[in-house]
Order: structure tokens, then sequence, then C-alpha cells
């Protein structure tokens, strides 16, 4: 530490019914997105959840999809059609278009399918092509370019046909709707949108389209996860899927295996004031002002896990209003220097909280020291808010925690407050104290060679205090 003190470090520092839906096996069959846990060689990024949409022509495949994007409105969702992935038709097929079979698993260019769909759950964006039905190639239109998201439909007659395919899905939902049902709708589709004639729309349905569905679309019933009858009719079966899909996708991998980690539901608020703070063309103001409104969603969660009484008040109308009482016996500690940008959330929270600090030392790679503590006297009676916006390796943490229990703190009154969390660090934190509480808005991918949480945010604490990476002597507790 050389010749400075400690206080120049802290100075520094509806009437729709069930029939027909089927959830027998759902459980089993749907895989989870579950990923392989993040090592510190690992950067892995989490993986979008695949729906699979099967179905006959006309049986309402779209209207599905449709309802399940409305109602996912708070997530990134797209569709990927396989109808965008004929074959280009040669000169001789063109010649005998007529004759052409396109319900036949051999119209589709499946490989090319199977490479947009690797690179969507590789989290990179991809250009899918728009296949023109006049000309019957897909390279007339611009391409459609599709980014990454965290929900895939991948909607098309024959979608379950290839196994392929088939395991790539997280869901698999096959729309049954009635032939004679299908058959109007397509009629109707064909006459009103393209112009042909009902006779040619009849030819083409028996020679081709009623066989197809009998040879090859209907077998792959037997592979769906749920059987939706009536297509975008059966709300229901639509709203049980989507509350579904919302459960996998509220859960991180890392929650499953630690039940005292909760991570904020995200929405798009929540992401685009992520996006906002890790960008490094971020003013200091507004990385101070976006850090600070994440900061209190992240301080309000985890007043939320407190212990609670029930209270009764008269309201101004006299009526009795049966509700809550607030813990009292409560207090903040923020690790210097970057706990302190979460204070004055708590403390706009909590007024007259009392706010403990605690001052942790890296020297070396791995090592951690801890130079100055200042602590409520009573600190071992009260529940304990820990405050530090990153959760890195964990050290710190660790270091920071037991302190507390030695100072007579119950391990499962402290609750562990922090903007973004590597895998690493909530193993460590979590293995070492399995009955404290970690609140956080997002899990990062990892750690880098350098110990960097990536992807990150930089040095918290010089970003939102404004100081210069050469003007510090007390490194962040995120490192």
């Amino acid at each position: 530490m050389g010749s400075k003190s400690v206080a120049d470090l802290i100075e520094a520092s509806s009437g729709v019914h069930f029939s027909g839906f089927h959830m027998d096996s759902l459980e089993q069959s749907i895989k989870e997105m579950e990923l392989p846990t993040t090592s510190a060689t690992e950067n892995l990024h989490k993986q979008p959840f695949v729906i699979g949409v099967a179905g006959g022509a006309a049986s309402g495949k779209t209207t599905v999809c449709d309802l399940i994007i409305q109602q996912l409105h708070d997530q990134r969702v797209v569709q990927v059609n396989q109808d965008s992935f004929y074959h280009n038709l040669t000169e001789e097929e063109l010649s005998l278009v007529h004759d052409y079979n396109f319900d036949h698993p051999d119209a589709f260019d499946t490989e090319k399918l199977l490479c947009v769909m690797e690179t969507l759950r590789h989290q990179q964006a991809v250009d899918i092509p728009n296949y023109d039905f006049k000309s019957y190639k897909n390279n007339v239109s611009p391409a459609r370019r599709v980014n990454p998201s965290d929900v895939i439909l991948l909607e098309g007659i024959l979608i379950f046909h290839d196994p392929r395919v088939r395991d790539l899905m997280n869901m698999k939902i096959f729309v049954d709707t009635d032939a004679d049902v299908r058959l109007a709708r397509r009629i109707r589709r064909d006459t009103g949108e393209k112009g042909r004639d009902i006779g040619a729309v009849l030819d083409q349905y028996s020679k081709f389209v009623k066989p197809a569905f009998d040879d090859f679309i209907l077998p792959t019933k037997k592979y769906a996860d749920i059987i939706i009858p009536r297509g975008g009719d059966n709300h229901v079966a639509i709203d049980l899927i989507v509350q579904h899909i919302r459960t996998k996708l509220g859960q991180h991998d890392l929650c499953k295996i630690y039940p005292n980690l909760y991570v904020i539901q995200s929405t798009f608020q929540i992401r685009g004031m992520h996006t906002l703070i890790r960008d490094s063309q971020t003013t200091k103001h507004d990385f101070v002002f976006y850090a600070d409104r994440l900061i209190r969603l992240v301080v309000e969660h985890g007043l939320g896990h407190l212990p609670f009484t029930e209270k009764q008040v008269i309201t101004p109308t006299g009526s009795v209003y049966t509700g809550v009482d607030f813990c009292k016996r409560l207090c903040g500690v923020s690790v210097i220097r970057s706990g302190e940008s979460m204070e004055n959330a708590l403390r706009a929270c909590c007024k007259g909280i009392k706010i403990g600090k605690i001052l942790i030392h890296r020297e070396g790679d791995n090592g951690q020291q801890l130079i100055y503590e200042k602590l409520p006297t009573d600190i071992s009676e009260r529940h304990v808010l820990l405050l530090d916006p990153i959760l890195g390796t964990g050290n710190s943490a660790v270091q920071a925690i037991s302190l507390l229990v030695r100072k007579g703190v119950p391990e499962s009154n402290i609750i562990f407050l922090n903007l973004i969390s590597a895998p690493q660090g909530v193993h460590v934190v979590c293995k070492s104290f399995p009955r404290i509480k970690i609140v956080t808005s997002e899990i990062e991918i990892g750690l880098n060679k350098d110990f960097r949480v990536i992807p990150g945010m930089g040095e918290f604490g010089d970003r939102y205090f404004g100081t210069d990476d050469d003007d510090q002597q007390v490194v962040d507790s995120s490192q």
C-alpha cells in the first residue's frame, strides 16, 4: 500500500375448451434450455428457445405464431418460415411447374435451413432468403436480416420431418385442423390472394397437397409435444403455451442449481438500460443516470426478500386493509468503492437506514486483503443488504461476507445485491455461503483470462465516479 493512508484510499475510491390439447409428456419431451456451466475458460452464449410449429397447409400455423409473438411482446422473438427455403427451380422444372410438388420434403433446402438455425442459435445475425413464388427463385428479392433473439419460431408444413431439425427444438407444436377447413381456407387464399382458378386449386390439392399431407405431414404429428386443435381459435392452448415459454425464459440455468440466486425478470426497459451502461461510448452523465435506475430496481427487488409481519390499517374510507409491515432491523453495507454507488438508491427506499463500509484491497491475481471496515455496532441483530454492483471472481464477496459472519450476522440474514454477476462468482459465493441470497439483474457470459467480467461494463467505479485508471490505488471488487 506504500505511504497511502486508509483515508487516502477511501478518498480515491373464453368458451374454448381443452378438448384435444395434449400435454401428457410435455415435461419429459421438451428439452430444457440447459447449458453447460460456464467455466473460467468458457465463454458461452445462452441459446434461444426454439419452438417448432408444424401442420398442414392452411391449418393456422401462422396465426398461432402471430398470437405467441403478440403475447411475448417483452421478449425478442423472430419467426423463421420453412417456405423461405424452397429450392430454386431449374429451367426444366419451371416448364413443368404445375407438376412440381411443393409439399414434398425434397422441395426444401434443409441444409441451408440448418445452417441458418445454427447461426441464430449462436446469437449471430443471419440473412434469410425471400422466396419468390412467381419466379420460383430465392434471389429475386433482398434477403431478410434476422437478428439474435430469445425465442425462435420455426414454422412449416414439414418442419418435423428431418430429425436434425427436430433436434434443434425445445418445444414442438402441431396445429391440427379439420381437412375441410384447411381446403376451404386454401381455396379462399389462392383464389383471392394469388388470383388462381378454383379448378386449378382443387386439382393441385387432390394431386399433391392431400397425398403429401397423408404421406409426410400427418406422420410427424407423433413428434409433437403439444397438439392444438382449431389453430388460432384455441386461445386456451396458446395461453398455456406462452405461460410455459415465459417460465423457461425466466429461469437462468444457475437459478436451477442455486435456489438462493434471484435474477430480475428481463424486460425491454431493463435490456435497454443495460445496453446503455455497457456501451463504451455512453457519457458519464448517462451512465450514472441509467445505472442508478437499474440499481434502484435491484434494491427494490432485494427488499422484497426481507421478512415481514402482517399489519392491519384503517383507510380514509374507514375500511380495514390487511397488509404487511416492513422489516425494521435493517442496514446496508457497501464494498468500497463501487458499492457506494448503490447507497443513494438504498437510502431512497429506506429512510434513515444505517450504512456500513468495507474496503478490500487486491494483492496479486488472487489475493484479497481486508484493510478497512466500519459497521454498525449492532449489525449482528440486523438484516444486511451487501452492496457491490459487480460480482466477478467472487473473492472480494467472500471476504466481505466472511467478515459479516464473524461479526455475528447470521448467513441467512445477508442479501447480496449487484447489477451483473459472472457465473464463476456465483459458484464461489453460493458454495461458500449457501444460505445467503444473491439478487442481480443479469448473469454474464463469464470471465476472460485477466479475470475481467465479460461482456461486462468496464471499471464500474471509474465510469460512475468519473475517475481515471491511472489515479486509482484501490482496485474495484469486480476484479
